[in-house]
């Protein structure tokens, strides 16, 4: 247990000296100046021994039934180690001898109990009970079918979920303590022997070798830190999921999971762009079901992409445009030009959107809604906006929540301008080119993919794994694609 909360620092090895070790333990803890750092002397047969720990981290029942049984110890043994054997009536506690991973220990919610023969040992036990809630489904990733428990912002409770499901010996969690200041715990989970050994020894390396203050911002700030940035590639480069099941099925596959404590949310490793456009739901409905919604999320999401820069080219090009699709063309192009509306309406639709998330949920839907038609009916009436126009945005607003990654939508929303202002300015030439750019930022996009491309499995190809990403195949029939 030492291991998993051990962090380096400028204090060594305790001292021989018991005063010296309870002055030093004060000192570093600022003990009297916290009011919920707790130090409690207690006296236990011919000795003492001082109890170092967190009030509100501590479990209420352990520490009473700890402390009843060193009542009836009728000697304090000479270490700590012999003490934690004779003593101790707790699965969990060790003796240790390193004064900075005792600090670190009674600061991440552990109990520090040194005493008067121990010497240069002390006894760590965890007794934690960190505050969480229940493991409810996540608000975001709903399913119609399946299960209702998510990922919470305590660490061992997300282990524990994937463990429920993946009752294998080979499933491995491996422990990380990141931060100078906020000794974040963060644990690597993969199958040993199904993961890429390579791929996990490059993560291994690159966690141990982050030095940072602080994980302010739970998985961000760690995604952050292992990323280089691409500030002008808009495409994720992480994949994250609150939902157990979608997990465990992906460490079975072969990907890596990242925890980070203090976090709802896990990072799903190696990352495609496809791994977005596939849903849980996909796989609680029978498989023809799950292929139709499949393929109407690629139809529908692609088309937020081009229907407003292909539109706007019709128009700029009203000569080309065959007469059984002349009504796509407006009557009246409005008061501003049909290039700023769209754009104007791409932010209206942010505006009303960081609205809705501001709001109390009691009135957030009403007010979106209503807001929503009354600023489109106005604008209509005065002639800022055209009918088409708010048609085709109020279709892209929409199709967005298609597929659930954030990240995705705001990377094919900051495409679509720049398509359509290449478009506008280009014409026809800068319609392709903004396709051809997109193509280059995706095959360009670097994360944490080790020798997986971005687009796998279209780089390198991969027909069965391809087929699989829109074919819903029933469980019998799966194969490994990879």
């Amino acid at each position: 247990m030492a291991q998993k909360i051990r962090e380096s620092g400028e204090m060594g090895a305790m001292s021989a000296v018991y005063a010296q070790n309870v002055h030093a333990m004060d000192t570093a803890l600022h003990v009297g100046q916290s009011f919920d750092i707790i130090r409690k002397v207690m006296a236990v047969a011919d000795g003492e021994v001082t109890l170092y720990y967190i009030d509100g981290f501590v479990k209420d029942a352990v520490m009473q039934k700890l402390l009843l049984s060193f009542l009836s110890v009728k000697s304090l043994e000479d270490s700590a180690e012999a003490f934690c054997r004779k003593a101790v009536p707790h699965v969990e506690a060790e003796a240790v001898s390193d004064f900075s991973s005792m600090v670190t220990a009674v600061l991440s919610g552990a109990v520090i109990m040194l005493g008067s023969s121990f010497g240069a040992s002390a006894l760590m036990i965890d007794a934690r009970s960190y505050p969480a809630r229940q493991t409810e489904e996540p608000e975001g990733d709903r399913v119609m079918r399946g299960s209702r428990d998510g990922f919470v912002e305590t660490l061992i409770f997300n282990t524990a979920l994937v463990r429920r499901r993946v009752r294998h010996p080979s499933l491995t969690m491996r422990h990380y303590s990141i931060g100078k200041e906020s000794a974040t715990d963060v644990v690597m989970c993969f199958m040993s022997d199904r993961a890429d050994g390579d791929y996990v020894k490059s993560l291994d390396q690159r966690l141990r070798s982050i030095k940072v203050g602080a994980l302010t911002m739970g998985q961000q700030s760690l995604r952050e830190c292992l990323i280089r940035s691409q500030w002008y590639n808009p495409f994720p480069k992480v994949r994250i999921t609150e939902r157990p099941d979608v997990a465990a099925a992906q460490v079975l596959e072969g990907s890596v999971l990242i925890m980070v404590d203090n976090t709802p949310e896990v990072m799903v490793l190696p990352t495609s762009v496809f791994d977005f456009m596939q849903e849980t739901n996909d796989f609680y409905f029978p498989p023809l079901t799950g292929t139709y919604v499949r393929v109407v999320r690629y139809a529908v999401f692609l088309t937020t992409l081009l229907i407003t820069p292909l539109w706007y080219l019709l128009l700029r090009h009203q000569d080309m445009v065959p007469a059984w699709l002349a009504f796509v063309l407006p009557e009246q192009t409005g008061k501003i030009p049909i290039l700023v509306q769209l754009l104007l309406v791409e932010f209206i639709i942010d505006a009303l959107r960081l609205a809705s998330a501001n709001t109390p949920d009691m009135l957030s839907n009403s007010l979106s809604v209503v807001g929503g038609l009354i600023l489109g009916d106005f604008a209509v009436d005065i002639g800022w906006l055209i009918p088409e126009v708010i048609l085709y945005m109020a279709f892209v607003a929409i199709a967005n929540f298609t597929q659930r990654s954030y990240e995705l939508g705001y990377a094919f929303k900051f495409l679509r301008m720049m398509l359509l202002l290449l478009t506008a300015g280009l014409g026809i030439w800068g319609f392709v080119g903004g396709c051809i750019l997109i193509l280059i930022l995706l095959a360009s996009n670097r994360g944490l993919n080790g020798k997986r491309h971005y687009l796998y499995p279209l780089i390198p190809f991969r027909p069965r794994a391809l087929a699989s990403l829109l074919v819903r195949l029933p469980k019998s029939r799966e194969k490994k694609s990879n």
